[in-house]
């Protein structure tokens, strides 16, 4: 079977780039495990504080990692696509997770329990390496999207996380609302409206009820901010882009 034809044993075709990546051997020891889970919009897949059950392995669709104050302020500070696993906490032997976890643009994936991955890990060494290594990097991802919260402009920020996510769902077309894009990047709704105006007015987006759709990624690029770059940098260095 070759990599990018792999099905589960119930005939689920896989699309999540981590478990196309890993060697045949490898794959034959997760591929019993592996439970396809439709994945809807707001979805909680982990509550902070809570002990982890299941890691997550998207096909399509995104997570969005979000911290929530005791005030009820959010903002997010990761994204999960087809090229990563939600629950990384797991890959290093935590089994509880600090930040909430909820689909955010629909699709489907699949779960696996946390001490079956666990129990093949020893046997599957690439595996461990590549899970190892995302987990790392999702942190360098936190740093780098906390800093670009504090430190660039609004719109900047918008066009990063535009291109993050399309990037993630490998689609110019977003199921957004100002409001959530608002929740998302920590600010209030008057002011990703008046960024998103600025965009479309632009002709690099455009927006209509309910859903956003990129139509210039290279003018969406030049109004990004260089946290783009350094994020996308990050899933190259371990293969996962």
């Amino acid at each position: 079977m070759q990599p990018n034809e792999r099905t589960t044993t119930e005939g689920n075709r896989v699309g999540n780039k981590i478990l196309l990546s890993i060697p045949d051997k490898e794959y034959a020891l997760i591929r019993p495990h592996l439970e396809f889970l439709s994945m809807p919009h707001h979805l909680s897949l982990y509550e902070p504080g809570r002990p982890l059950e299941f890691v997550h392995f998207p096909n399509t669709g995104m997570v969005s990692l979000v911290i929530a104050t005791q005030d009820g302020e959010t903002v997010e500070v990761g994204e999960v696509g087809r090229e990563g696993f939600a629950g990384i906490q797991a890959a290093v032997g935590i089994n509880r997770n600090q930040v909430r976890e909820i689909v955010q643009i629909a699709g489907d994936g699949f779960r696996v329990r946390i001490a079956a991955l666990q129990s093949a890990l020893p046997s599957a060494p690439e595996l461990q390496r590549i899970l190892t290594r995302y987990a790392v990097v999702q942190g360098m991802q936190f740093a780098q999207t906390a800093a670009c919260n504090r430190l660039h402009n609004i719109e900047q920020r918008l066009a990063r996380w535009l291109l993050i996510t399309r990037d993630r769902v490998d689609s110019p077309m977003l199921a957004i609302t100002h409001d959530f894009l608002a929740t998302m990047l920590g600010t209030d709704r008057p002011t990703v409206s008046l960024a998103a105006g600025i965009l479309q007015d632009k002709q690099i987006i455009e927006y209509t009820r309910g859903a956003l759709q990129i139509l210039d990624r290279a003018k969406l690029e030049e109004c990004a901010c260089e946290c783009y770059e350094v994020i996308k940098q990050y899933n190259h260095d371990i293969g996962l882009n």
